[in-house]
């Protein structure tokens, strides 16, 4: 799964990697939560790619109310094209997340262990997402959040590569450049072009070490020194 991620990338950096255009307010942050407000990148009918911010935790259209969400952080890749809760968000609805590296846990003679993961290059990631807008009963709300319109997302997962695999069974689908027009297109809706995407990212292109265990106070500590390697 992936359940805690970073992004701390500049702004006008990160709309350079991924050639994004219009607004690009958003700070960074090394301690990035389910059910926060993340960063989402979605094409438009011309195909310019756009940064928003959507709510993480995915609440499907049809949903009676927003609680869904809580649990729906990830989607299995295995079934995102058939699982009720995203198959029309895969069809219609990609989006890419970007972080600058994400966190995962292991348990050792009791005590977990965060650890973080980024790629060697130092380039921001790439994680395949879905997104959703729903919308209460109440149609006369139309405040973001708050019991109104709630955009939101979620992250794909997929089983773990070599690197990741000691630490856990699952990681997030990473795409690669020449792969986010295809994910990203409002025509691309086969799932025979888009399945091919999801699978392990190269493990010689990713590095991971342990930190620190203050990663766990979430909203109480969030700043570089959550990345800093510690001995585990």
């Amino acid at each position: 799964m992936c359940g805690r991620f970073a992004l701390y990338e500049h702004p006008l950096e990160l709309a350079e990697h991924f050639a994004l255009i219009g607004d690009l307010d958003f700070s960074p942050s090394w301690n990035i939560a389910p059910s926060t407000r993340v960063c989402s990148i979605v094409a438009d009918a011309n195909g310019y790619r756009r940064l928003f911010r959507m709510r993480w935790g995915l609440i499907p259209s049809w949903a009676k109310d927003r609680s869904i969400g809580n649990k729906l952080i990830n989607a299995r890749g295995e079934t995102v094209a058939e699982k009720p809760s995203f198959r029309s968000a895969f069809k219609q609805s990609r989006c890419i997340i970007p972080a600058s590296g994400f966190y995962e846990w292991r348990t050792d003679q009791g005590i977990k262990q965060p650890w973080f993961i980024s790629l060697k290059s130092g380039n921001p990631i790439a994680f395949a997402g879905l997104w959703e807008t729903w919308h209460p009963k109440e149609a006369s709300i139309t405040v973001q959040g708050a019991g109104g319109v709630i955009t939101s997302c979620c992250i794909i997962t997929t089983t773990a590569n070599s690197i990741m695999r000691p630490i856990h069974d699952r990681m997030p689908v990473i795409l690669d450049r020449e792969q986010w027009d295809t994910w990203l297109s409002p025509n691309v809706n086969q799932t025979a072009k888009l399945m091919p995407l999801i699978r392990p990212y190269d493990p010689v292109l990713m590095q991971v070490w342990t930190v620190s265990r203050e990663l766990n106070r979430v909203g109480l500590r969030d700043d570089a020194g959550l990345i800093e390697k510690v001995s585990g």
